[in-house]
């Protein structure tokens, strides 16, 4: 069985060869172009997504109470203006 030293050594070289060679470069070329790529394309993050999309709700739920409210003012204001029928 491999000494576990002589594993660790391997490993550590391996590690070496990829941190200083190509390999390494290309994938920090390739992370530059995608966060490039992912700033022009305009978006938000899960966060901002979230508190835009919890004032839209609390909006239309404003929204939906002034509805009732000028429906309600729009029919008292037609039972005051109806001529009264008994008279």
């Amino acid at each position: 069985m491999l000494n576990q030293k002589l594993i660790d050594e391997i490993n550590a070289r391996i590690s070496q060869i990829f941190s200083s060679g190509p390999i390494h470069d290309i994938e920090k070329n390739i992370k530059a172009m995608l966060t490039s790529f992912l700033n022009k394309l305009d978006l938000v993050t899960r966060e901002e997504f979230d508190v835009q999309r919890e004032l839209l709700l609390r909006s239309l739920d404003r929204l939906t109470e002034l509805e009732d409210k000028i429906s309600k003012l729009e029919s008292t204001k037609q039972r005051s203006n109806e001529p009264d029928k008994n008279a």
